[in-house]
């Protein structure tokens, strides 16, 4: 028998959170599915006031109590920032302000020296846990910054509550940069659309995904234009500047790794990414595409299974 979904879409981490589940339950059920994404916004959030990274940004230089789970946050985050070649850095948001992401308007590049500088207080590195204490400190004047990972984070944790639900199939679309895909039997798989970052009327490819997340990363809708050329979110801590590359999509898991490494290797060649792919196969299932300035299409080994003929 064939059964009909419901969906609600909410508004959290700065995106439309929309969840589709099926219409056997009640509508309060979204109340307890979207309470798991309030709380993790609540607590680790950087924007969010009084969050666990909120006061490590407020004390930088000190250390600040903090929970298990900023702790498991952060290991997670610094281990794959190594296997990203330092690419992946949340200690960036120096540059981002540098930039102009948060001001009205950016007149003029940063320049040569201006970028050297604040390259300093990036480092990851510099991110000091103590497990037995439960201590966290940033290097003084360094900021962390969580919009690259803290949506899927959260996302992961309401998979787990659906599982503990019994909710037995769904799709989450967090902001439209993360679909997780949550399957069984009756439902082994969900579509996905790959929207063309050249032109939003058309599409790349169709792609299907079984209990795994699609997470893509492109500068199309957040960017700073500056002297008629635009400049996108996404910078690398290594040279300062916002990369050329055009999108990117990785297939995973765990919406929390795919994201990280969505973001860290949009700062990658291709040659890099490719190779970056390969080393992280041998540890996690991962394939994916990579989109270059000059629109050509690297695809991994075994992403193009995904595409639907």
């Amino acid at each position: 028998m064939t059964e009909n979904y419901k969906v609600q879409t909410r508004w959290l981490f700065h995106s439309n959170i929309k969840l589709k589940i099926l219409e056997r339950y009640d509508d309060e059920i979204f109340d307890k599915l979207y309470e798991v994404l309030e709380n993790i916004d609540t607590k680790y959030n950087s924007y969010s006031p009084n969050s666990f990274i909120a006061k490590i940004n407020n004390n930088s230089g000190s250390f600040v109590s903090v929970d298990d789970t900023t702790i498991e946050i952060l290991e997670t985050i610094k281990y794959y920032s190594s296997k990203l070649d330092g690419e992946y850095d949340i200690t960036i948001m120096p540059l981002i302000k540098l930039w102009g992401f948060y001001k009205d308007k950016q007149d003029a590049m940063p320049s040569a020296e201006e970028i050297e500088i604040v390259k300093r207080l990036v480092n990851y590195k510099n991110i000091e846990i103590n497990k037995e204490t439960k201590e966290v400190k940033i290097a003084k004047s360094q900021e962390i910054i969580t919009g690259s990972f803290i949506k899927s984070f959260a996302v992961e944790k309401l998979v787990d509550k659906m599982k503990e639900m019994g909710i037995p199939r769904a799709i989450i679309n967090a902001g439209g940069s993360t679909l997780r895909a949550v399957n069984d039997d009756i439902q082994s798989t969900w579509g996905v659309i790959v929207e063309n970052p050249n032109d939003s009327e058309s599409d790349l490819f169709d792609i299907e995904i079984c209990n795994e997340t699609f997470s893509t990363s492109a500068q199309t809708n957040t960017y700073v234009e500056i002297n008629g050329k635009k400049y996108g979110h996404i910078i690398s801590p290594k040279t300062g500047f916002p990369s050329e590359n055009k999108q990117i999509g990785i297939i995973t898991e765990s919406g929390f790794i795919g994201d990280i490494i969505s973001t860290g290797l949009y700062n990658q060649t291709p040659e890099r990414f490719l190779q970056i792919i390969e080393e992280l196969s041998k540890e996690i299932k991962i394939e994916g595409f990579l989109m270059d300035k000059e629109d050509k299409i690297y695809y991994s080994g075994g992403f193009e299974n995904y595409i639907e003929k």
